[in-house]
């Protein structure tokens, strides 16, 4: 616009000098250089200037251009260079998300060579190699990232973290964490899921806590994961009896209702051969809220001497009348006392609610006691159906 605007007045400066020639047509210029002499009419002259104006102009205007040219040459090849660097990571977080995990790796990797955030296309390209199983690939791409993220740099540690976890490295990914410089809900949600790798129960009930009062989950989703934690946490401490109570005293009187608290514990007493222990917990809880599962585990409580808890059983059987997992409790009970008969009408009736393994296994050694082989087989025969088409539905 500028070298315009020059132009412009500088043709209307040279109109205005030949307008006056031609108005004084009588004017001359004359030029001495002796011993010479030259004389040249006014427009002439003016027409001359004009020439010689226009042609210096433009002369200087070419070599500016040319002296620009570098630094104009290196600002485009920058530009095109950056929309490059920018569609392909653009186009690579697209297949990442699309699940074209090659492409958005080798677009990625384009990205970061070209310059373009070179800290998100390493993350990038790290998922990218993580999900297509290239695990050198990966950890060249996080070493790289590296160098362009501070350490506490949350992308890079919850990449980092998240890609451990599918590996099973509980313990790496807690220690990737650790770096966090504060508590972040992305970074808790991976904190929880390793410590329940690493089975370190009691610790994630903090989490749980935290998690629940930044609404990630809500009561009955925090409860439930209370309840399985605490739970693994009561089986992980059945080593001995003082350390299981020390554990089950822990824990509130709220949770305690829950059925698989109650079952982890009972379960531990009872591996430990504290028998009073599991009954008294299994007693209370039945008393709160049933749970079959936890009915069934009261035969295994029992001492020497079984008849207080058949008379207890036989009082939450008339509560109860049709529970499957009571009535073989009842029939077990009542073969550790020596009640063939009423053993046998328990397990029977236990057998005609539910076909279980355990209510099989229980009739074959019943009928073994009473001398029926042929009966005792049969059941056994029932019972290894049952495990075996139990086992395949696991697997």
């Amino acid at each position: 616009m500028k070298s315009l605007l020059w132009i412009l007045t500088a043709l209307a400066l040279a109109v205005g000098l030949v307008a006056l020639g031609v108005r004084a047509s009588a004017g001359y210029v004359q030029i001495v250089l002796p011993p010479h002499r030259i004389e040249l009419s006014l427009v002439l002259v003016a027409a001359i200037l004009l020439a010689a104006f226009v042609l210096g102009y433009l002369s200087l205007r070419l070599i500016a251009a040319m002296v620009a040219m570098p630094r104009n040459v290196r600002g485009y090849r920058q530009a095109r260079r950056q929309r490059k660097g920018h569609d392909a990571l653009t186009g690579a977080l697209h297949d990442y998300f699309s699940g074209r995990f090659a492409r958005a790796e080798k677009a990625a990797s384009l990205a970061m060579e070209l310059g373009e955030d070179p800290g998100l296309a390493a993350m990038l390209a790290a998922r990218a190699a993580h999900e297509l199983r290239a695990p050198e690939r990966r950890d060249a791409y996080l070493a790289q990232g590296a160098k362009h993220l501070p350490g506490d740099d949350i992308m890079k540690i919850i990449t980092e973290a998240d890609m451990l976890l599918e590996q099973r490295r509980a313990a790496d990914a807690l220690t990737a964490l650790q770096a966090m410089p504060q508590k972040h809900t992305a970074g808790l949600r991976l904190e929880l899921k390793a410590l329940q790798q690493a089975k370190a129960w009691e610790k994630s009930l903090a989490v749980i806590d935290q998690l629940e009062r930044r609404k990630v989950f809500d009561a009955a989703q925090a409860r439930d994961l209370r309840c399985r934690a605490l739970a693994e946490h009561l089986r992980r401490q059945s080593t001995d009896v003082t350390s299981l109570e020390d554990a089950w005293r822990k824990v509130p009187e709220p949770l305690r209702r829950d059925a698989r608290v109650a079952r982890a514990a009972a379960e531990g007493f009872i591996a430990l051969k504290a028998g009073p222990s599991a009954a008294q917990l299994i007693e209370r809880s039945l008393e709160r809220d049933w749970d079959s599962e936890l009915a069934g585990l009261y035969a295994d409580c029992a001492g020497g001497d079984a008849s207080a808890h058949i008379q207890r059983a036989e009082r939450w059987l008339q509560g109860h009348p049709g529970d499957a997992a009571l009535l073989l409790t009842l029939g077990r009970l009542c073969m550790l006392q020596g009640l063939w008969g009423k053993a046998q009408n328990y397990v029977d009736a236990s057998l005609a609610v539910e076909a279980s393994h355990d209510a099989h296994l229980a009739a074959a050694q019943l009928h073994e006691k009473l001398g029926n082989a042929d009966a005792a087989q049969r059941h056994t025969r029932a019972a290894l159906d049952l495990a075996l088409i139990r086992l395949r539905a696991e697997h």
